[in-house]
């Protein structure tokens, strides 16, 4: 994870707050390289989030003209920890994707999503 790409995550988490942000995260393998912020279309923002599908379908779109791939997404739970929720488990496709969760505190924890339910990345922050 670059610093650059998780420090814009933890600025949008604090702009949004109290609502939820969310994001798609960017980049190659398993390194996220840059975090695209995108405009949360849930109807109830302050505790659901659901990523404007239009902002999916442009990095997909740009992933397959060569651009950088889409890993995964992130968003924030502004009034809790940074650990996956009953409602993040029942919007999980079990597709294999990193999602980053910025919890109340500024922390943030990366988890996979399984066919069996998220598992806990680990991580380190790198340079561009």
């Amino acid at each position: 994870m670059t610093q650059e790409a998780l420090a814009l995550m933890l600025a949008e988490a604090a702009r949004a707050a109290p609502h939820e942000c969310c994001g798609i995260l960017l980049g190659a393998g398993n390194h996220v390289r840059t975090a695209r912020p995108a405009a949360n279309i849930d109807p109830s923002p302050h505790s659901r989030f659901e990523i404007d599908p239009q902002a999916l379908v442009d990095a997909h779109r740009a992933a397959r003209a060569g651009g950088p791939q889409v890993l995964g997404y992130y968003h924030s739970h502004p009034g809790g920890p940074p650990r996956p929720s009953a409602t993040d488990a029942a919007m999980a496709g079990g597709d294999g994707r990193i999602w980053a969760i910025i919890g109340h505190n500024g922390d943030v924890m990366f988890w996979r999503d399984g066919e069996s339910g998220f598992a806990e990345l680990s991580y380190q922050r790198v340079q561009g």
